[in-house]
């Protein structure tokens, strides 16, 4: 269910609700704006405040009930010392948001001091994806007994213009028997129909005609149908280059024969985050209407072992001419991409991102705080990683040096798809570079430590992420501009 948001002015203090949540910043001040509401309150707001009860730390949140008029109970929220005020003001509502989720309450409302533009923008991202929660799977228990979830939220701001986003997590929390990559595809048709979008879906037949090789060798093992997915948004000016959004759409990863330890295999049902960042992203940026042409491609498929599949040794050639000696099949989602990057020069793109949960090596790099991001262009790279860091999902550059480029040289074809034990990586970027069309500016981000949580992250309960969606949007926004 989604949280139906709306925007306002006006006093807090003066706002029937079941729950205010007040972010405040470190310092030890209260706000003279609030002083309506901290007499409604008998004075203890201020004196929680001025008392160190509540010190305005990241993640701190302190529950005060009310009496009489006004909101009926008030949540104060830590900013931290908000150097960073779009991340702050976003985390803060997060946990705002799981919190009047776990309290039961219907409705609630969010206040924080000159709060307008994109400060808006961010606390109702921030209390959509607070109150998300995934319980489709969950027997519930009898309509009376069961609590009540968030399902609306008011944002109080100085400038009530208001603002819209979207996100799509539910995709990745999804099983990966139903989140198919036919489940991928009617999503995708369904977004083009809300939208007025145009939709393309290429089947097996069809990746066979466009000779995808690379691609149709990880399906080899799977009865179901793989899906290239194309969705474009065409809000800038017609003739423009598009930006290419490109996604892994793995919905589930075996390994194929090389295939996984059993221990945490269930997770590789997020193999298809990358697909869902542009999904959502695609989705954002039409109900934003940014002016701006933007083409979404994911590759989908399952990556199964079987009497047909793919074989480490096999080779195989991409629809760009490339030969590929496989020498491990769980190296798959880059075989996907391959094809799918080398699709995208038919659009002739101004520039490329593509995101994947490609490599287990970035979360040893960068565990799970920081996206790992490669190129081909560092003018292109300072942008996206611009846009990440307002988007509040931080990525880190690695090198893309040439020395590397020896490790995935073919012993019998152009190229193998895994290097060696050292800067697995970087080699899978690499790999990808190779079928990026020539003189296109390009960025990869591997997302295998940030797509999702195996822990509950205070703000973030176990599961999706929703990274890479505000990193494409706000990319996008910017060129929009």
């Amino acid at each position: 269910m989604s949280l139906a948001l709306s925007v306002r002015g006006g006093d807090p203090g003066r706002l029937a609700t079941p729950l205010l949540a007040v972010a405040l910043p470190t310092g030890g001040v209260f706000p003279r704006v609030l002083s309506a509401l901290d007499v409604a309150y008998a004075g203890a707001l201020s004196r929680a405040v001025r008392n160190g009860d509540f010190k305005g730390a990241q993640d701190e949140s302190l529950l005060v009930v009310g009496h009489g008029r006004g909101p009926a109970r008030v949540l104060l929220v830590g900013l931290g010392d908000g150097s960073d005020a779009y991340a702050s003001i976003t985390r803060a509502a997060t946990l705002a948001g799981r919190k009047g989720n776990a309290l039961g309450v219907r409705r609630m409302a969010m206040w924080s001091e000159k709060l307008a533009g994109d400060g808006v923008e961010a606390v109702a991202f921030g209390l959509s994806r607070g109150a998300w929660d995934f319980t489709d799977y969950k027997t519930q228990p009898p309509a009376k007994e069961r609590p009540k979830q968030l399902v609306g939220a008011t944002v109080i701001s100085s400038d009530p213009r208001g603002s819209r986003g979207a996100l799509l997590r539910r995709l990745q929390q999804l099983p990966g028997n139903v989140c198919t990559p036919e489940y991928l595809a009617r999503t995708a048709r369904d977004i083009a129909k809300r939208h007025r979008l145009r939709v393309s879906v290429y089947g097996r037949r069809e990746l066979k005609r466009l000779k995808m090789e690379s691609f149709l060798a990880v399906a080899a093992g799977t009865p179901q149908d793989p899906k290239l997915i194309v969705v474009e948004y065409r809000g800038g000016r017609r003739g423009d280059a598009p930006i290419v959004l490109v996604g892994k759409g793995l919905c589930f990863d075996s390994g194929g024969i090389s295939i996984k330890p059993a221990l945490g295999m269930e997770m590789m049902k997020y193999d298809m985050s990358g697909a869902a960042g542009v999904l959502g992203a695609v989705e954002a940026i039409a109900r934003l209407k940014l002016r701006v042409n933007v083409v979404g491609l994911i590759g989908s498929t399952t990556n199964m072992p079987s009497g047909t599949s793919m074989n480490p040794g096999d080779v195989v050639t991409a629809s760009n001419g490339k030969t590929i000696e496989i020498l491990n099949t769980d190296a798959e989602g880059r075989l996907v991409l391959a094809d799918v990057l080398s699709f995208s020069a038919r659009f002739k793109p101004v520039a490329i991102i593509d995101a994947a949960t490609l490599t287990g090596a970035c979360v040893v790099a960068l565990g799970n705080s920081a996206t790992g991001v490669m190129t081909n262009d560092e003018k292109l790279q300072d942008e996206v990683l611009a846009a990440a860091k307002r988007g509040g999902e931080p990525g880190w550059p690695l090198p893309m040096w040439e020395d590397y480029r020896e490790m995935i040289k073919g012993d019998i074809a152009d190229v193998k798809n895994i290097g060696g034990k050292g800067a697995g990586t970087i080699t899978a970027a690499l790999f990808l570079r190779e079928f990026v069309p020539a003189g296109v500016p390009w960025v990869h981000l591997d997302i295998a430590g940030t797509a999702y949580s195996e822990t509950d992250l205070v703000v973030i309960p176990k599961g999706p992420t929703g990274v890479p969606v505000r990193t494409f949007v706000e990319f996008a926004r910017g060129r929009a501009r």
